[in-house]
Formats: C-alpha cells, sequence, structure tokens
C-alpha cells in the first residue's frame, strides 16, 4: 500500500512537472478582480529563485504542434529564462502562417505586443491582442483582425487558453509594463524548431517562410534574448546592425547591414551543429512524409473533455498526437479524389501543394539549412546587420548587467548598444548582451475603442 501511495504521489509530480494545463489552485469562483488580480505565491517565489525581478521584462512563445505557450523572464544578468509553460485550451486551423480573414489561422510570426494589446474587457474573459498583422504581414498582403490570446477556450484564429491560465498569463504581461517593458515580444512558431523537426515537416509548402522564422529562434537559443526584429525586402531581419539613420522599408531595398561579429561566430557554431543533425534526421525520415491532422482530427482526441462542459468549450488536441508519419508512396495515393480513393476523406483533403512537394523532391536532394549566414557565405553588403535602437526604443526598465560580464558592448554611430555575446555568468555557454525589441509608439488601449 504504501508503495502504491508513494508511486501515485510520483507520477502527480512529474504531470505538474510539465505544462501548467488547468491551474487547478486557482479557485475562479474568488477571483474578484481579474484585472489585477495578483501572481501566485509560488510563482513569486520561483522567479526570486531564479534571479528575476517581480516586474522584469517577459517573452512569450508558442508552438502551435506542441500546443504550448511559454512564458520567459529576465534575469538580473540580462539573459531570458522560463519560468512557466502552458498547453494551449485551443488554436484553430492547421501549421503555417495566416493569410486573410476567415480563414481559420492562427498566426505565425514576430509580433510586439504594447499595453494597449491589453484587453481586461474582453469577451472572452481577458484577452491580448497579437497585433496580426504586424509589418512583415502587411508587406505580404495579409489580413485578419482582432487575433488574440484569450481565455474561454474557443478559437476562429486565435490562440485560447483556459481562463485560469488566462488570468496568470495577462498578470505577467501587466507586471512586466508596470516595469516600465515598452514591448513584450510575442514569438509565435508551427513548431520547435530542431533539427528533427525541420527535417520530418521539409516537404510542408511553408517550409520557406519558417526557414526565415528559424533565423530569430536559433539567436534566441544562443543569445536567451528576444531578438531586435525589423523587415525590408517583404522579409524578416534579425539583430543587424546600420549605420545612424539608416531605416527599414518593409517593402524596400534593405539599407547596408551587417550582423555584429560575436553574434556571428557564435551562430557559425551553432550551425555548424544543426547542420549535422539536419543531415542524421534526414537520413531517419528518408521515403516518409509527416501527415499533419486536420482541425476537427485534432479535437477528436480531446472530445471527451467537453463532456459537462458549454458548448462554445471547443478545446484542440495536439497535432503531435494526432497527426502521423506515413511513407511517401502511400501519402501520395491518398491524394487521389475521394470517388476513386479507400482512404479516409480527412487525408484525402490534405494541401496540394504538400502533396505536390513530395511528388516532384526526393529526400536526397532536400537539404534545407536555415542559418545566420557567415561571412565566408555572405558579403558583407548582403549580410543581415542589427537595428540601431533610438532612445525611444530602448526598454528604460531593464536593469544593469552583472559586474561579472565585463566584455565591452559597441555601438553604432549613433550611440545605440549594439547586442554581442559574451561569457555567461551563468556558465552556459554562448550568451549575448541585452537584445530588445524595437518599440513602437503607445497604442490607444483597445478597450477603449472595442470590446471582444
Amino acid at each position: 500500500m504504501r508503495f502504491k501511495t508513494f508511486l501515485m504521489l510520483s507520477l502527480t509530480a512529474l504531470a505538474l512537472a510539465g505544462c501548467n494545463d488547468t491551474l487547478d489552485s486557482v479557485d475562479m469562483s474568488k477571483v474578484r478582480d481579474k484585472v489585477q488580480h495578483p501572481l501566485s505565491a509560488k510563482i513569486v517565489e520561483k522567479m526570486k529563485a531564479k534571479g528575476m525581478e517581480t516586474q522584469s521584462p517577459i517573452m512569450l512563445r508558442i508552438f502551435k504542434e506542441e500546443g504550448v505557450l511559454e512564458v520567459w523572464k529576465e534575469k538580473t544578468n540580462k539573459r531570458f529564462e522560463l519560468i512557466t509553460d502552458y498547453k494551449i485550451c485551443a488554436w484553430s486551423g492547421k501549421l503555417g502562417p495566416k493569410a486573410k480573414e476567415g480563414d481559420r489561422q492562427a498566426p505565425e510570426g514576430f509580433y510586439p505586443l504594447s499595453p494597449g494589446h491589453m484587453n481586461p474587457n474582453s469577451s472572452y474573459f481577458l484577452a491580448i491582442n497579437t497585433g496580426f498583422p504586424n509589418k512583415y504581414d502587411a508587406s505580404q498582403g495579409r489580413s485578419g483582425t482582432n487575433l488574440m490570446i484569450h481565455g474561454a477556450c474557443s478559437s476562429s484564429g486565435c490562440y485560447s487558453m483556459t481562463d485560469a491560465q488566462m488570468l496568470e498569463i495577462y498578470a505577467f504581461a501587466r507586471d512586466a509594463f508596470k516595469g516600465g517593458q515598452q514591448n513584450v515580444q510575442l514569438q509565435a512558431f508551427p513548431f520547435r524548431m530542431t533539427a528533427e523537426n525541420m527535417a520530418r515537416h521539409r516537404n510542408n509548402a511553408n517550409m520557406d517562410f519558417w526557414k526565415m522564422l528559424k533565423v530569430g529562434y536559433d539567436q534566441f537559443e544562443v543569445t536567451k534574448r528576444p531578438p531586435v526584429v525589423n523587415v525590408c525586402e517583404k522579409k524578416y531581419v534579425f539583430n543587424q546592425q546600420t549605420s545612424a539613420g539608416a531605416q527599414f522599408n518593409p517593402t524596400g531595398q534593405c539599407p547596408a547591414m551587417e550582423t555584429p561579429a560575436p553574434l556571428m561566430s557564435a551562430m557559425a557554431t551553432f550551425n555548424k551543429a544543426y547542420d549535422r543533425d539536419y543531415q542524421t534526421a534526414m537520413k531517419k525520415y528518408e521515403g516518409m512524409v509527416w501527415y499533419e491532422p486536420t482541425e476537427n482530427e485534432r479535437k477528436e482526441i480531446v472530445k471527451d473533455k467537453r463532456k459537462g462542459r458549454e458548448l462554445a468549450y471547443a478545446p484542440t488536441g495536439s497535432s503531435l498526437d494526432a497527426g502521423r508519419l506515413m511513407k511517401a508512396s502511400e501519402f501520395e495515393k491518398a491524394q487521389a479524389p475521394a470517388a476513386t480513393s479507400t482512404v479516409a476523406p480527412a487525408v484525402v483533403g490534405l494541401a496540394e501543394e504538400q502533396a505536390k512537394a513530395i511528388a516532384t523532391t526526393t529526400p536526397s536532394s532536400q537539404t534545407p539549412l536555415p542559418r545566420t549566414p557567415t561571412p565566408s557565405a555572405t558579403a558583407s553588403a548582403a549580410i543581415p546587420k542589427a537595428t540601431p535602437l533610438s532612445p525611444a526604443a530602448v526598454d528604460t526598465s531593464v536593469d544593469a548587467p552583472d559586474q561579472t560580464v565585463t566584455a565591452t558592448t559597441p555601438t553604432t554611430p549613433g550611440g545605440a548598444a549594439v547586442p554581442v555575446p559574451q561569457v555567461n555568468p551563468a556558465g552556459a555557454p554562448a550568451a549575448t548582451d541585452p537584445l530588445t525589441e524595437a518599440s513602437a509608439p503607445a497604442k490607444k488601449p483597445f478597450w477603449k475603442v472595442w470590446n471582444n
């Protein structure tokens, strides 16, 4: 009996160590002021243990396929560390960016969230607008409105959480803004952009877009600082340095720019390991294709969670749980018209673009290696460079770096700090000095003009 009890307690602790799914410790019936509801004492103690100030900057990171929203928070050494994560209760559509109003797609990309994006009067408990379309989306002609991170567990293009989860996410952002953070960076990805996942999804029609996002993803993995994001020539550029006064035009030519040498060196080392892992993954998935499930298939695997709930409660399961690997030959056969195919209609309905990519490309010819350019591979005039930060763009809430960080931080001709990798005081390899999202002018609070 004692062993059985011990086993049950161990399994419970293991479950709690993962995503913060239900937040059972929050009694929603006792929440009197959802907008000012404080973070739990447990979270506050966890922040102190990790060397984080209560109102220090945060960053949000979303992975669709895994169905996870992460909250990262800045430590006193200027690096960000994961403080908690949550299972996303519902997201609609499939992997890939949002293209137009009504397509039910949840956004993918890099989005700066200001205090004006916070909506305390949302019809979905609480909401934070993603800011879609951003400059990159607009340059691509993409459209859509009121795309949120919100409560209520119901989505038509949003990332929907439970109310208890949203109570905490909202509090994290609220406290960071109180501490002076001008923009919270939201990074929304289709999946964790590891070599294995990039190889598994190599035939997806969105791969070129994902390779571009991966540059920013990789740089955060190395620096543990949100990358400085700009858009020019209808593409994202990350952590790029320019001459004083140079401007980024989302649809115009990129200015002369370059990646700071220390960051370039750190990324070269990172890319070398990635290339090796990617080739290994390509061999593993040779002749195989990942079948991405439909939204209805994801809902089907969690249908039991809807029992006893209101009709609006519509959780969606993980794409990893509902999807599967298929032989390329079987996948191609599944694309035949439903009238002549014996496979399930959901499989027949897979994107034609993916089927075409599989039919015309062999695994041996597919070696997409998304990376930050290296000096030997790219002329300096074409190398992406870091955005000079104006005084208005600098996050004044950031604490001074630890005294153990002794490397000198170079500046642009205009005097703005240039992010460069330095020795991590915590002992981790290749980290950097602060990299902050360039801020936009504060927006009028959404709740003054609309009520989602």
